[in-house]
């Protein structure tokens, strides 16, 4: 983890700040040696939800011995031009991208439960290696979809406080002053669960009051999510509160989204007209997630022949999946399908936690040696291209 003192500064409120102290920042520091096989295109930032902001994110992966570093925010590739910028100053090369769920109305998988622990019918999906040229079309084509989750996500900001009166929380007081809304981010759920979990230690406190406040409204709490909030000394307590949150309370208050998630055929065309690859996201019947924000849950494994169907029938020709996530049997089976599809394979972990690192162990594995040469193939093609 970055040296908090650092990350403030690579934090500052202006993204031009955010560089400058970048630069100030690289005269005195020493990189450890970059490893080859440490690639990760999945880096959340603040402009979706994220400890760390394009700056930083990029400080941070190159710090941990990085060799590439890609952007990826929900709804919002707002962030990218300073992902860019921060990766020429540090000397690693970037990829840039961003997540969104689209729905699966009219497709085979309408009505299925696929990547989504939240809503059935709605699927998420990555957009890799978008030309720099493209940048403003594509954030362009996402704006009317982020008002339209702000307006959903006001309502749920309402259903919180049915549950909890006395918290009054406020999604204009709370929860946009922790998200980049006003420079086009995303506002997401965990921008809710982080306003609520400020709100929950300034009314309870830390420790033991806080579970005891969770369990009274019926979450069942692991031991390690105990051990975690009796960690009161931990720097970033609030986000292992909204992990937990994210995990147990936000079912109690979810709203299903409907008119912010294109419709597949609208997202293939998009990421046509930006030329930019359209990948489904797999995530695998889940038992401990690695990130801490998804319960044991069912996904697609049951009928992923039928989801690669479907991703051939729609015209969608990669899939990015997240190795530490999955068993082998699991990677097995899916890169198995790739190949027999003819799927271009990324990968990538999603960060958006403190406790995680920018390293993903699995690629030191030589059976991932092509999710590494694709990562380069992402650069190259966002070079060329630009």
């Amino acid at each position: 983890m970055i040296n908090i003192e650092i990350l403030e500064k690579l934090n500052a409120p202006e993204k031009e700040q955010r560089l400058a102290n970048l630069a100030e920042i690289l005269k005195t520091t020493e990189f450890p040696p970059v490893v080859p096989q440490y690639i990760n295109n999945h880096i959340h930032t603040t402009y979706s939800f994220s400890p760390y902001s394009p700056t930083a994110a990029v400080y941070a992966a190159r710090m941990e011995g990085l060799s590439t570093a890609g952007i990826i925010d929900h709804d919002s590739i707002s962030g990218a031009r300073e992902f860019i910028e921060a990766g020429e100053l540090a000397g690693i090369p970037v990829t840039v991208g961003m997540e969104c769920r689209v729905s699966m109305k009219g497709t085979r998988l309408d009505g299925l439960r696929t990547n989504n622990p939240d809503q059935v019918g709605v699927s998420y999906m990555t957009i890799q290696s978008v030309p720099h040229g493209n940048i403003e079309k594509l954030n362009e084509f996402f704006r009317p979809y982020r008002a339209a989750r702000g307006e959903r996500n006001r309502k749920m900001v309402a259903a919180v406080n049915e549950l909890l009166p006395s918290l009054g929380l406020d999604y204009d007081a709370h929860v946009l002053p922790l998200s980049m809304a006003h420079e086009e981010g995303a506002v997401t759920e965990r921008h809710l669960m982080y306003g609520l979990a400020k709100k929950l230690t300034a009314e309870c406190g830390k420790g033991q009051p806080v579970i005891d406040t969770l369990e009274k409204l019926g979450l069942e709490l692991s031991e390690k999510q105990k051990a975690m909030l009796l960690d009161t000394a931990y720097p970033f307590y609030e986000y292992d509160l909204l992990g937990i949150l994210k995990s147990a309370f936000v079912p109690k208050i979810f709203i299903d989204a409907d008119e912010e998630c294109p419709s597949l055929a609208e997202m293939v065309k998009v990421c046509k007209d930006v030329d930019a690859y359209l990948c489904y996201a797999y995530l695998g019947d889940v038992g401990d997630s690695v990130t801490g924000d998804k319960k044991a849950q069912k996904f697609e494994d049951d009928y992923l022949d039928e989801v690669f169907e479907c991703l051939k029938e729609e015209g969608i020709r990669a899939v990015t999946y997240m190795p530490t996530r999955n068993t082998q049997a699991q990677l097995t089976r899916l890169r198995g399908l790739c190949e027999q599809y003819n799927m271009f394979q990324i990968s990538g972990e999603d960060i958006n936690s403190p406790r995680q690192g920018f390293v993903i162990r699995a690629m030191e594995d030589p059976q991932f040696a092509n999710l590494i040469d694709a990562t380069w193939e992402l650069i190259r093609h966002e070079q060329e291209t630009k």
